[in-house]
């Protein structure tokens, strides 16, 4: 068994090629024991885990580390405890495991690893978050989670160019925002791929196969709905074609706020059902949830507004996406990758219960948040003079 894996894994790695280096290596600490990756199917799991294989087979001696995919139809009815117990018996200690939702139990399996093996470290990816996170609560404290996010506007930018541009902290951008833009400007025009970003640029694979960029998308979506949700248990089959006809709705919607009641009795589901449905869509990154920020109760129940999870999802779910919702749209997905993102009743959002933003064109101003404390405007522009006006293209310089 183990020698198959083996030549396959070799066979993987001769074909991989990929040299770039996302962000994500810089936030996860390789030290844990267990760590789980988490994030949209096409997003760069795989890449990761085979990067960071790379680098563990030139430090250490080769059966030191080890891939497995449950995406290959030849490891499917592989026991994943059994695979440990040959892997341990050669001196392995370093296992990345690809596509684990698609093995039944796998948190068993999984917690019994930790605890009879503690000279090995694990890396385990999903593409259905909503599996990892419920298997979480059996795992307990043996796992660290980390979300993988799509390519932020800075990434696709260093890939587009070649070239090496800085990140920025969130506190850096609200307080010297003008200085960044100034600096930036001097390496790239800040708005010429700006478009093709929101359209195309979100998922790595765009650089792989730019032409069928939109159809391999909409692969994704239907595959997360009809394999990863369905097939999973988690929504049932005879509603994920209304859960498709939701994502198409929103991406011509105004920036959307959701009518609980109304959406359930349409689509003929309990508000809890619809609320466990919609979580679900959030853990498949196919919707981003925003809610009011209020503690207790109420903020596990109605979301106050709705969104696909990028703007690319509505480019590719509709013609003509309304052009605040994909502003709106890119800001909660930037934040949302290190950030508390909530609602606000005057402005658009706030951030960490820190930050008020009102989102809009170049001439958006103050007029709804002018009375409130550490509040800026956020200008779809390529630059401004006001340290309280941030381009909106600068929020993809968070990571």
């Amino acid at each position: 068994m183990l020698s198959a894996i083996v030549k396959l894994e070799k066979k993987i790695l001769k074909s991989f090629d990929t040299e770039y280096r996302r962000y994500f290596f810089d936030r996860v600490n390789f030290e844990a024991r267990m760590i789980a990756v988490v994030g949209s199917r096409g997003v760069g799991k795989t890449t990761f885990l085979l990067q960071h294989l790379r680098a563990l087979k030139a430090k250490y001696p080769e059966h030191k580390s080890l891939y497995f995919s449950y995406d290959y139809p030849t490891n499917i009815n592989i026991k994943l405890y059994e695979l440990v117990e040959a892997f341990s018996r050669v001196g392995g200690e370093y296992l990345l495991l690809d596509e684990i939702h698609k093995y039944k139990d796998f948190a068993l399996d999984l917690k019994a690893i930790y605890d009879f093996f503690p000279e090995l470290k694990v890396i385990f990816t999903g593409s259905c978050a909503t599996s990892i996170y419920n298997a979480q609560a059996d795992l307990s404290r043996r796992v660290v989670l980390y979300h993988m996010n799509g390519l932020s506007y800075r990434e696709f930018l260093e890939l587009k160019l070649d070239k090496k541009l800085p990140a920025y902290s969130l506190d850096e951008i609200v307080s010297n925002s003008v200085e960044i833009v100034d600096t930036l400007s001097d390496r790239f025009v800040p708005l010429e791929y700006w478009a093709e970003y929101l359209q195309s640029g979100y998922y790595p694979f765009y650089f792989e196969n730019p032409k069928d960029y939109l159809t391999l998308l909409n692969s994704v979506v239907n595959l997360t709905i009809d394999v990863d949700l369905v097939m999973l248990g988690y929504i049932k089959s005879s509603f994920a074609y209304k859960l498709k006809k939701l994502l198409s709705i929103l991406c011509y919607s105004k920036p959307f706020e959701l009518n609980i009641t109304k959406v359930s009795a349409n689509i003929e589901v309990s508000r809890n059902t619809l609320y466990s449905y919609l979580d679900h869509l959030q853990r498949g990154d196919l919707l981003i949830l925003v809610h009011d920020g209020k503690k207790g109760l109420s903020a596990l129940s109605k979301p106050e507004k709705l969104y696909l999870n990028n703007t690319n999802l509505a480019f590719t779910l509709c013609d003509s996406p309304e052009t605040g919702t994909i502003r709106e749209t890119f800001f909660a997905n930037q934040l949302r990758e290190s950030h508390r993102v909530n609602s606000s009743k005057k402005g658009d959002f706030v951030i960490d219960d820190r930050y008020t933003f009102e989102i809009g064109g170049g001439s958006k101003g103050f007029g709804q948040i002018k009375d409130i404390p550490n509040s800026f405007v956020v200008q779809d522009t390529d630059s401004t003079e006001e340290e309280k006006k941030i381009p909106l293209w600068l929020f993809g310089f968070l990571y």
